[in-house]
C-alpha cells in the first residue's frame, strides 16, 4: 500500500497511457469510417460500384489520379458535399496523398448522411506503388 501512495502518480501515467494504446485499437470498431488497402477498394469499386473521391490539394492532383475519381480537394469539402448527394446510396473511398487526409473527409461525409465510407491505406502512393492504373 506505501508503493500505491508513494508513486500514485506514476501508476496514474502508466494507466492513462495504456487507455491511449487501446484506444487506437478500440476506436476503428466504432467508426463510421473503415480502412481499405488497394485490393479491398478495387473489389469495392469492381463489386459495388464504389465512387472514388479524391481529396488531394490540386498541386498534388496534377501528378495524376486514380481512374474515374471525383477530385474535390478537402479544404473544399466542406462547401461542396452536396455535389455528392446523389452517390450517398454508393460505397465513397477518400483517398488522398498517403491516407491522412482522406480520414477527415471521411469523417466530413458520415456527416453528411454517406453510409458506406472508406479510407484508402497508404492513398494514392500506394496505388501507384501496386502498379494499379492512373490517369493524367
Amino acid at each position: 500500500m506505501p508503493f500505491l501512495q508513494e508513486n500514485w502518480m506514476l501508476i496514474l501515467v502508466f494507466v492513462m497511457s495504456a487507455g491511449m494504446l487501446a484506444w487506437h485499437w478500440i476506436a476503428p470498431r466504432f467508426s463510421a469510417v473503415k480502412n481499405v488497402n488497394t485490393v479491398e477498394a478495387t473489389q469495392l469499386i469492381n463489386r459495388q460500384n464504389a465512387l472514388l473521391l479524391d481529396v488531394r490539394e490540386p498541386k498534388t492532383y496534377e501528378g495524376g489520379q486514380v481512374p474515374s475519381a471525383i477530385h474535390i480537394p478537402l479544404s473544399q469539402l466542406s462547401g461542396r458535399v452536396g455535389e455528392l448527394a446523389k452517390y450517398v446510396s454508393r460505397p465513397v473511398i477518400a483517398y488522398c496523398e498517403i491516407g491522412r487526409r482522406s480520414r477527415m473527409a471521411a469523417g466530413a461525409l458520415a456527416k453528411a448522411g454517406f453510409k458506406a465510407i472508406y479510407s484508402l491505406d497508404g492513398g494514392f502512393a500506394a496505388w501507384k506503388k501496386d502498379g494499379l492504373p492512373v490517369e493524367k
